[in-house]
């Protein structure tokens, strides 16, 4: 019998916070579109006598997340300097928490891979400053001190995941909470957030761990899912060829497909940790944390829970309006304008959604109100469009802006709902098509739909196709 494994992964998450101003210093955190080395000053250059000054905005954005992360919160926690080789941070250490952090022992809820609840253990989350980028030349290298110092939430996770696909969930449920908090933009791509998996695999069965590696610097959720992955098959290929797994720091090449060595493995007493001796230890009032606690918004579990319980939604229907609160706020602001939550869900979830896959915009950017979903479904409501004109009449809004009554107007859409005028063409659909109403009467009702279409075609798929069908059954079972 083959031997199964399990893998065991932790992550490590860094998410730069949206201050404005730099973890140690006044120089602007917002560098994207800044030319090179312009948001710097004594502090971020490291020159001599320059001193840190605690951003105090980052130290509540932490909070805030740790409480979000059901953390404790440390009344007392110090900086320290974590020594290493950093070509694009001057002062050649970064300033980071190590032994005392902010916060501590929370835990975030996720499915597992059979869709069971799961916690997710935080061992921490502590403030460090970011570094800056360096810009390789042929032959020589530039740096770019904009980013240096720019505050990061690092977040570390107990070794709880037991897949790629726990991993990928993990993530996106963290870059939800964030976002809600609106403390990280989160974004991945654009490098606001990036992540390290600890990753080991041993025999189902074992106790021991086995050897961990670290794959770094992933930066999107599929290169998360594929690394992990191609990753734990490595090393299982090794373990059953009789070979050993050494500890290294791995990257990913994605466009190949693997993990590569990068360097052998630290251990936290090879960064020399020792208490930042120009910043004073942090305190943390318990007034100043429930303070922060009341600026919290409704998180995407509870706001989950209520649109289970208020709109009727399974739970993943919920997590897939609540994932991003943009679509949350258009969602919930279309059902108190419309009601029918179940009709606005599949309206937003089928055709909405399609249109923001193909145009890639963000929901707040589409031309669309929710007030003006509400009114496209009041005309079909009142029989004014059918469903299918409906959808044409929404592309329409979404490529023009203009309101649904206007397009309808303009276009001449109106629903006919004329049962003299339509009982008129279903004679004339009938009478050319002998044959089809004879097999439809010796049995063949499969061809009722195909009467259906034939009059909705001749109308332009105007005709209103319940009355449609009321005359097509009274004609048809004469």
């Amino acid at each position: 019998m083959a031997q199964e494994y399990e893998v065991i992964i932790g992550m490590e998450v860094h998410a730069q916070l949206l201050t404005r101003s730099k973890m140690f210093c006044s120089c602007s955190a917002d560098y994207v579109d800044a030319p090179p080395n312009t948001h710097v000053c004594p502090v971020c250059m490291a020159l001599p006598g320059a001193l840190p000054v605690i951003n105090k905005a980052a130290v509540e954005a932490t909070i805030r997340t740790g409480l979000a992360l059901n953390c404790r919160i440390a009344s007392f926690s110090v900086f320290a300097r974590k020594n290493y080789f950093y070509p694009d941070l001057p002062k050649g250490y970064q300033i980071s928490q190590y032994e005392l952090p902010l916060t501590t022992d929370g835990w975030v809820e996720i499915e597992d891979d059979a869709g069971h609840p799961k916690r997710v253990r935080i061992r921490r989350a502590h403030l460090e400053e970011d570094t800056g980028k360096l810009v390789h030349m042929d032959g020589y290298s530039l740096v770019d001190l904009n980013r240096a110092g720019v505050p990061l939430l690092e977040i570390v996770t107990e070794a709880d995941l037991r897949s790629a696909d726990e991993a990928y969930r993990y993530l996106r449920k963290l870059r939800t909470i964030l976002r809600y908090l609106g403390v990280s933009t989160a974004d991945m791509e654009k490098g606001a957030m990036r992540c390290e998996a600890n990753l080991s695999v041993r025999p189902k069965g074992q106790k021991t761990l086995g050897t961990k590696v670290e794959i770094k610097n992933l930066n999107s959720f599929k290169a998360v899912r594929d690394a992990i992955a191609y990753e734990v098959q490595r090393q299982v290929r090794i373990l059953e060829e009789g070979g050993t797994i050494e500890q290294v720091t791995l990257g990913w090449d994605a466009s190949r497909g693997r993990t590569f060595v990068q360097r052998t493995k630290e251990e936290a007493h090879d960064y020399r940790y020792f208490p930042e001796p120009d910043l004073l230890p942090l305190e943390v009032s318990q007034e100043w944390v429930e303070a922060l606690r009341e600026t919290l918004p409704e998180l995407p579990d509870a706001k989950m829970d209520r649109f289970v319980r208020e709109y009727g939604l399974s739970r993943k229907e919920a997590w897939i309006v609540v994932e991003e609160q943009d679509v949350a706020q258009w969602y919930e602001a279309a059902v108190r304008a419309y009601g029918a939550p179940r009709q606005v869900y599949n309206w937003l979830t089928g055709e909405i959604f399609r249109y923001l896959n193909e145009a890639n915009v963000p929901i707040d950017e589409i031309r669309v109100t929710p007030e003006g979903l509400a009114e496209l479904l009041r005309l079909v409501d009142d029989g004014t469009i059918n469903r299918n004109t409906a959808k044409s009449v929404l592309q329409e809004m979404l490529a023009t802006g203009k309101d649904a009554r206007t397009i309808v107007e303009e276009q001449g859409l109106a629903q006919v709902s004329d049962e003299a005028a339509l009982a008129s063409i279903v004679e004339e659909i009938l009478a050319a098509h002998p044959d089809e109403v004879r097999r439809y009467r010796a049995g063949k009702k499969g061809l009722f739909g195909w009467f259906v279409g034939q009059v909705m075609r001749a109308t332009r798929g105007k005709a209103n196709p319940d009355l449609v069908r009321k005359l097509l059954q009274e004609r048809l079972n004469e």
